[in-house]
């Protein structure tokens, strides 16, 4: 439920878990501030020995949108002498813009950086840019109370527009539906006095509680943050996502709390935790576990793509692929903060939808690089997930998220070293990471291939854990 920099509830924690990671092998860490010695696309460039006009547009292109990736990052980051850098080197970044039309003054604005908004503003940032919610950098400042900001924006002309604007009149949070429905839970039917929490991220948390005597999973909003009108319109979202979903391999919804504060989602509790812990304690699966793993993961993710109603998850990555039990005989995938539902009309349509959305780790390179793209951005992450049950490590875990994204997007994948396994799984995994988007299978092509490969090599169909 991220709307600026955080991709997802958990990205603080992969952050955390990659870090020490990387302490426990003494190495040393890469530069936490994404300064990059070279862009990435333009090295490939001098390691291919590519020439001529179009390849060196092409390489133009590529850069540019890195170059947009950067100064969103870096105004997130608070780094003001980064943000001129790059504008001096392309004064026209000054009017990039995310997924949601986010520009970097509406991140400046919404954080409080005062030097990095100064910045923007000289180089001719468009004080009024509205995102998609049609607010201004002003609108945000005020609804983060960052009263230098405010005076700083006014000072440029700024307007407060959109929903957020000062214009408005404060309303109560409406229902994600227009009537009571009969998921509606009363808070004081939620029992927190043995909860714990499982989850935690900018704009709420996640606890174990009790529901009526039953163990539940309760993702609760900040009460700092129930009138927010971005983050509770993707609460709403997510809700009426959540709605409509029924599935033995999706997280079930069981109610939410939106007539009162604070706003709370509540699903079933899986005792299992989820696959990022599994693997990280398990290592790397034989065969036959992967198998099993991977077809409940891709039966979930093709009753997702069913058409005419496309969801896309988004953010499909261990940590949102949840163990029934301790057993890990079964499978379910869940968190659809940052999914989306989509109407199709044709198989093949490309939905237009751009912006990095998602984890970087996981993430495809159309995404990361701000091109439109389909229900395949799945499909690649499925891909990394497959290859992290074979190998035991993350995709590129010597690389932070951010910098792994960037060598997908240049074109490099992960390395196969492990042994034992099928080739065939490496095959798929592959054909799952295709570049491009219209190669990779869909889920249920993905399903028939796994069950065609599970047909040779496990006629008993039993589990195994360990290899």
């Amino acid at each position: 439920m991220c709307i600026t920099a955080s991709p997802s509830l958990s990205s603080d924690q992969e952050q955390k878990d990659f870090q020490q990671k990387r302490r426990k092998k003494k190495k040393k860490p890469s530069n936490q501030t994404l300064q990059i010695k070279q862009s990435i696309m333009s090295s490939s460039a001098e390691e291919g020995g590519s020439s001529g006009k179009s390849a060196a547009a092409s390489t133009a292109t590529r850069k540019k949108v890195s170059r947009t990736s950067l100064i969103l990052w870096h105004t997130h980051q608070n780094d003001p002498s980064a943000v001129k850098k790059l504008l001096e080197e392309d004064r026209d970044l000054v009017h990039a813009h995310d997924y949601d039309s986010r520009t970097p003054l509406h991140v400046a604005s919404l954080h409080g950086w005062i030097d990095v908004a100064k910045c923007l503003l000289d180089y001719g940032a468009d004080v009024n840019a509205q995102d998609r919610w049609k607010n201004t950098p002003l609108a945000d400042a005020e609804g983060a109370k960052k009263y230098k900001m405010i005076e700083l924006l006014k000072s440029y002309g700024g307007l407060s527009f959109g929903q957020n604007g000062s214009h408005f009149e404060p309303k109560p949070v409406p229902p994600p539906l227009p009537n009571k429905c009969d998921w509606e839970i009363e808070p004081s039917e939620l029992d927190f006095s043995t909860s714990t929490i499982i989850g935690k991220g900018s704009f709420g948390e996640i606890l174990r509680a009790q529901w009526r005597g039953t163990p539940v999973a309760v993702k609760r909003i900040l009460p700092s943050l129930s009138d927010d009108r971005l983050v509770t319109q993707d609460f709403r979202h997510e809700v009426n996502l959540l709605v409509k979903l029924r599935h033995p391999n999706i997280v079930q919804f069981l109610g939410a709390v939106t007539e009162r504060k604070p706003l709370m989602l509540i699903t079933e509790f899986l005792r299992g935790g989820d696959l990022h812990q599994f693997l990280k304690e398990k290592g790397s699966l034989n065969s036959t576990t992967a198998i099993n793993f991977a077809l409940d993961i891709a039966r979930g993710m093709a009753y997702l793509h069913n058409e005419p109603n496309v969801i896309i998850h988004r953010d499909l990555k261990p940590r949102n692929v949840l163990l029934v039990n301790s057993n890990a005989d079964h499978l379910k995938v869940g968190d659809f903060g940052l999914s989306k539902l989509i109407r199709v009309q044709h198989s093949h349509d490309v939905y237009k939808m751009t912006g990095e959305t998602g984890s970087y780790r996981y993430m495809a390179p159309e995404v990361f690089k701000h091109r439109k793209y389909d229900k395949k951005v799945d499909v690649f992450s499925f891909a990394m997930i497959l290859y992290e049950m074979l190998e035991g490590d993350p995709p590129l875990a010597n690389y932070e998220p951010y910098e792994a994204a960037k060598c997908v997007a240049e074109g490099r994948r992960p390395s196969f070293r492990a042994k034992g396994y099928l080739p065939e799984l490496r095959d798929l995994t592959e054909l799952c990471w295709a570049a491009d988007m219209n190669q990779r299978p869909s889920f249920l092509e993905i399903l028939k291939k796994l069950e065609r490969i599970k047909e040779h090599i496990s006629p008993d169909h039993h589990w195994h854990i360990l290899g």
